[in-house]
């Protein structure tokens, strides 16, 4: 089965981001990673491609302490190598964009944990940045709700702990690992779900 005949011409795309609050018009993006699915002969997803940056906060971005102390982020840390939001997002929306041509999908489909949050962060920086975004604008693919339907659970941890992945509370709060056990946990359901279909 190809790709586009999985989730009506999507393309699944794990997005997970760390923030400096809540507000995605005010706080700062800091962190952002993307895993491009691909799909196996059998039908299976699997984590294809891997994107990670961290972010410069815009001009005038909000910075709340209290979201820097629960994910650690150092904002002054010359190793964080961080890049603007127009850098991450231009590199993350062509490899996507080039995968849209390969996969013959229409539009790629935001993959999250709480996915209106991490949508609506890619969003406003992507209207700050001026760019076009490959990924629709409303829809998204949540694997709270998939969590809580196949195994009973909306917490990460606890959700892919269930089903047998597992988890470092240590590495957890980094986008780089969120987005990883993000990717595991979508595929881990949507290829049980491909093996009850088929």
């Amino acid at each position: 089965m190809a790709l586009k005949d999985r989730i009506r011409g999507y393309l699944p795309v794990v997005i997970d981001v760390e923030t400096a609050g809540f507000n995605e018009n005010t706080d700062a993006l800091l962190e952002i990673c993307a895993i491009i699915l691909g799909i196996d002969d059998g039908g299976n997803f699997f984590p294809k491609k891997t994107l990670h940056f961290h972010v410069e906060p815009f001009k005038g971005a909000n910075i709340e302490p209290s979201a820097l102390k629960f994910n650690g982020i150092d904002i002054n840390n010359p190793f964080r190598l961080a890049v603007s939001e127009k850098e991450a997002l231009s590199e993350i929306f062509m490899s996507v964009s080039d995968d849209l041509i390969i996969e013959e999908c229409t539009r790629a489909i935001l993959v999250g944990h709480n996915a209106f949050f991490d949508l609506g962060f890619v969003k406003a920086a992507t209207d700050r940045s001026k760019l076009k975004s490959p990924f629709h604008q409303f829809s998204t693919l949540d694997t709270v709700s998939l969590s809580a339907l196949y195994c009973g659970e909306t917490v990460l941890a606890k959700a892919v702990a269930k089903v047998g992945i597992d988890w470092d509370n240590d590495k957890a709060h980094s986008a780089l690992y969120d987005t990883k056990k993000t990717a595991e946990l979508f595929c881990h359901i949507f290829n049980i779900q491909n093996i009850l279909i088929n």
